[in-house]
């Protein structure tokens, strides 16, 4: 392998191949023929002495080679395009950039309507994906531009990613609208023994950092009252629907369900566990006018005064 007679040109196919999973939809991004685009895919193999990308069901699959290779070029390129270009007045309305959010199965249900209808608006000619990412490989992906931004509760957890607060709330109890303590004067906040005698779900999805919920538990000595872990929140309302299951949620999706579930919201002791929702992005991209635009209309969207995120709810009727 002798780098000096590599088409640097090929790099781009490489990461566009790698990003969309695809030879057609890489070529169109690059607005190259598909002939034209296999050919640059069958020199890059050439070069790596590597297939690259296995054709699957599911798209172009990096091989390992790929892996490696590929997050080292999309930085090295997204730093010579800041270099080169330094910080060009970003025009929303006529962009077509290709924007990659990390949100959580909860993050998608609540923040990718609202931020899809304000780009359609502002910026129609984007697009945006929701990438799949654990929250223990964010800063991994951010840095190799795997991803533009991440939403969710997250801890930035590495140098080099910075982080913004948009609010802050906490958990709750979610049931259905019929149910009622075992024992105890019936308020707004369940007690300790209350929820001793009920029998719990909780979610534990893979894209969030958040783990104070089982730190509750692990306190109150309550661990033993799950009766269920679900790996996502959309199944919790059919779950406590028409049950004795007391589900454990973030206060935001609780107050979503209600129009629809007519579930009741319950305060936890010591007004439940508090978590905060940021958006992560990468050092690197801090100056970049159009993330600051996609930043921008994240803030507007969903950024609320601290002071607002814990407000008393009046007792169950």
């Amino acid at each position: 392998m002798n780098f000096r007679q590599l088409d640097l040109n090929l790099l781009r196919v490489l990461v566009a191949v790698y990003r969309s999973g695809s030879v057609t939809e890489a070529g169109r991004q690059l607005a190259l023929s598909q002939p034209a685009t296999s050919n640059a895919l069958a020199r890059l193999r050439a070069f790596f002495g590597d297939e690259l990308f296995v054709r699957t069901p599911q798209g172009m699959q990096p091989t390992p080679v790929a892996e490696r290779a590929v997050p080292a070029v999309m930085s090295c390129l997204q730093a010579l395009e800041a270099e080169l270009c330094g910080n060009a007045p970003f025009e929303p309305r006529t962009s077509d950039r290709h924007w990659r959010l990390s949100l959580s199965d909860l993050g998608e249900m609540m923040f990718l309507a609202p931020l899809a209808h304000a780009l359609r608006r502002d910026a129609p000619r984007s697009r945006m994906s929701n990438v799949a990412v654990p929250a223990a490989a964010v800063g991994a992906a951010l840095a190799s531009r795997e991803i533009d931004l991440a939403v969710g509760i997250l801890d930035p957890g590495r140098s080099g990613i910075a982080s913004e607060r948009l609010f802050q709330e906490h958990y709750v109890a979610l049931t259905a609208p019929g149910w009622r303590p075992a024992g105890g004067r019936v308020t707004a906040t369940l007690s300790v023994a209350q929820l001793a005698q009920a029998t719990l779900v909780t979610a534990a999805p893979t894209a969030t950092f958040h783990d104070s919920v089982q730190q509750m538990l692990t306190a109150l000595r309550l661990s033993d009252r799950v009766a269920l872990r679900t790996r996502h929140y959309g199944a919790l309302p059919h779950l406590v629907s028409g049950s004795d299951l007391l589900a454990i949620v973030p206060l935001m999706y609780a107050r979503s369900l209600q129009p629809r579930y007519k579930l009741r919201i319950w305060e936890l002791p010591r007004h439940g566990p508090p978590y905060e929702v940021r958006m992560l992005w990468h050092d690197s991209v801090g100056e970049d006018p159009g993330h600051q635009w996609l930043r921008g209309t994240l803030r507007s969207l969903f950024k609320r005064p601290a002071a607002a995120a814990r407000t008393p709810r009046a007792a169950p009727r």
